[in-house]
């Protein structure tokens, strides 16, 4: 091993002694910053310098940016062990110390620069290998094709990332070589000496050069010869005719077939033809569905066709290219035609202004009560009557003339709404044909529904004798629209009598709870009368009875009763008890 250490120093310094590199000439000196250019490529393992220190210094350490290249020996010689590429860094920035036989740092560390100087080592590159472009036919000389961009990983701005552009092969060379350039730094690609005809020649094809000083690089550009729009389109006839049709013609029907030409290049945008219809169709009930492959037009109902606004119809058509024409080219007489349409007439129904008609009253208006009106229209002018249908529960009548729709009996919103009718308009006279729409009447609330248990309560019972005060639980509703906060009931005892032995809490809107005062109770029937008020506008109220019975098992059955009248009817009466 120490025969092998001192043939490798040896080996570095002849290096050393051969190479002659550092700064201002010399090959060593004392440990301070310093900076070093070395050509990227060289051959490794060169000596970049030799440091020097002073005892007690006897060895030397290096770090930074070394990427495992950069190496210093305990004499003091720098040097690189593989070759340096400035692409992939093009400074290493490192650092370098003395150091003590205890390995302890004496001098140090100073900056060390490493500079790697660029040669010409890579080859020019396109972005693809392959590019198209195109030019419209009649485009005069210099029009811009488009821009070749190339890259150079060398150095910039400088001549080894210098490129050079040229157009190396042109096929075919029809009429002539030389069609095209390019800009020999720019690689902007242009049209060169004349304008080009696609009936000639529709596609060139070019092999570009890129080069630097050293390296050459090559790519293939496809230029499409692009037809220009100076063909307008000819129709094959200016009038089609008279054509007659009945108004009640379907929609989507076909009724007429119309042609044009044009000369420029097929299936391109200046050779497809779109028909428009520009006059004599206001209502936009007709429309033309061109052929892709044909350029034929089919002329189509797209609404239905009216003979009260529009018996006679003289309408043309323009054909026009998507694509628009060259300067100096404008459509003429030859894309225009025409022709007549005479609707003939068909009785029709009458026809509502609208499919749902829709009122909205309070539910106690007085009977004879407008709550609305219906309109509808004959389109041959006759007159027409109206009348109802559906209105199962006797609430409304129409004025068969004016379509005025009136109440004739009590609303009630709880026992529907919306209330729905159908309209019935007929002509009067003709074919007596008829249209039917819908008549939606909403009912708003009134408070006219008083309260009431919500259901009959049979099986709550108290044990007798009572060991403690018992409760239960009841809840009152009613039939009237509530507030998004539910109902508001209040609950008290209908008679002062009854307050000895029970009491009425309210629990929530609907919910109170009824309790037993004390537990010395007779084994009877208790008839216990609750006053209900529902808290509306106007409020109304009502006395419902608990009935209960206390015995050894017992139960308490609950039953609605509305009115004062019923309070005078509830007796209190003995039962047996329950066996078991």
């Amino acid at each position: 091993m120490i025969l092998q250490a001192h043939l490798h120093s040896l080996c570095l310094l002849m290096l050393y002694l051969a190479t002659g590199y550092g700064q201002e000439g010399k090959f060593s000196g004392p440990l301070k910053p310093m900076t070093f250019s070395i050509y990227e490529g060289q051959e490794p393992n060169q000596i970049i310098f030799q440091f020097k220190a002073d005892p007690p210094a006897v060895t030397f350490e290096l770090t930074g940016e070394t990427d495992n290249i950069f190496k210093i020996e305990r004499e003091g010689l720098l040097y690189y062990t593989r070759t340096l590429d400035r692409e992939t860094r093009s400074t290493h920035n490192l650092q370098v110390a003395a150091l003590d036989a205890n390995g302890a740092r004496v001098e140090g560390p100073v900056p060390i620069t490493i500079e790697v100087k660029d040669v010409n080592d890579n080859r020019p590159t396109f972005l693809q290998s392959k590019y198209e472009g195109s030019v419209r036919q009649n485009s005069r000389p210099g029009n811009s094709i488009g821009t070749l961009t190339a890259h150079d990983r060398d150095e910039e701005n400088t001549a080894n990332s210098l490129l050079n552009y040229r157009i190396v092969e042109q096929t075919p060379k029809l009429p002539m070589d030389g069609l095209f350039l390019i800009q020999t730094y720019a690689g902007m690609l242009q049209l060169a000496k004349q304008s080009l005809k696609k009936q000639d020649t529709p596609q060139y094809n070019l092999t570009i050069e890129v080069s630097d000083k050293d390296f050459k690089t090559l790519c293939f550009v496809q230029i499409n010869v692009i037809d220009i729009n100076d063909q307008i389109p000819i129709f094959e006839k200016s009038d089609y005719g008279n054509l007659t049709l009945a108004e009640d013609t379907s929609v989507g029907s076909t009724i007429l077939t119309i042609q044009a030409t044009d000369a420029d290049e097929p299936f391109t945008g200046s050779s497809k033809i779109l028909y428009h219809i520009i006059k004599g169709d206001s209502e936009g009930r007709l429309g033309v569905d061109t052929d892709p492959h044909t350029n034929t037009g089919y002329v189509i109902i797209k609404k239905p066709l009216d003979f009260e606004t529009a018996a006679v119809s003289n309408t043309v058509f323009k054909a026009e290219n998507p694509e628009p024409l060259v300067f100096g080219v404008t459509y003429n007489a030859s894309s225009f035609a025409k022709f007549t349409l005479f609707v003939t007439d068909v009785n029709e129904a009458p026809e509502f202004s609208q499919y749902v008609f829709q009122a909205k009253v309070s539910e106690d208006v007085a009977i004879g009560t407008k709550l609305g009106n219906v309109t509808a229209k004959d389109p041959e002018g006759l007159d027409i009557s109206y009348s109802l249908r559906g209105d199962t529960r006797g609430w409304l009548k129409i004025d068969h003339v004016t379509g005025e729709i009136f109440s004739v009996a009590p609303l009630d919103r709880e026992a529907g709404s919306p209330y729905r009718v159908q309209v019935v308009a007929t002509e009067v006279g003709g074919s007596s044909l008829s249209s039917v729409s819908e008549f939606h009447l909403i009912l708003t609330d009134v408070n006219d529904n008083p309260p009431r248990l919500a259901k009959d309560y049979t099986d709550l019972f108290f044990c007798h004798p009572l060991s403690a005060p018992g409760s239960l639980i009841f809840e009152a509703t009613d039939d009237d629209q509530h507030s998004f906060r539910g109902p508001h009931f209040t609950f008290s005892l209908a008679s002062e009598s009854l307050q000895n032995d029970w009491q009425v809490s309210k629990i929530n809107g609907t919910h109170a709870r009824l309790s037993t005062r004390h537990t010395d109770f007779e084994e009877r029937e208790y008839v216990v009368l609750i006053h209900i008020n529902d808290g509306g506008r106007p409020p109304l109220e009502s006395i419902v009875s608990l009935p209960g019975i206390i015995l050894a098992v017992v139960f308490i059955r609950m039953k609605k009763d509305k009115g004062k009248d019923n309070v005078e009817s509830a007796q209190a009466y003995e039962v047996k008890p329950l066996r078991s």
